[in-house]
């Protein structure tokens, strides 16, 4: 895959070549050329065809992560009652107001 970017790269690269050493062509021609023609496209085809290699390699993250534990064991429980849930009795960070 990597070689077809490559040639395409290069022969983009000579389009933009031409374009600047051209009699009716601009420097800003050819970095519109090269970048319009080769480099766009080329990181979009490269992107869409990694897309396999990208699943496989998160596939396998998954299958070798340990597996985490539905509940933590730190010792707080979340709100499963009906009403909001409010600061505890001791709270860590006390609340502090601007002065005028």
């Amino acid at each position: 895959m990597y070689l077809i970017v490559i040639a395409w790269l290069y022969v983009i690269l000579l389009m933009g070549l031409a374009e600047a050493f051209s009699t009716q062509g601009s420097i800003l021609g050819a970095i519109i050329t090269f970048l319009l023609y080769g480099a766009l496209p080329m990181a979009l085809v490269v992107y869409i065809m990694g897309t396999p290699m990208r699943r496989k390699a998160r596939l396998q993250a998954l299958e070798q992560a340990p597996k985490q534990p539905a509940v933590q064991a730190s010792g707080v429980e979340p709100n499963a009652s009906d009403h909001a849930a409010g600061l505890p009795e001791d709270a860590a960070v006390t609340p502090v107001r601007k002065e005028l």
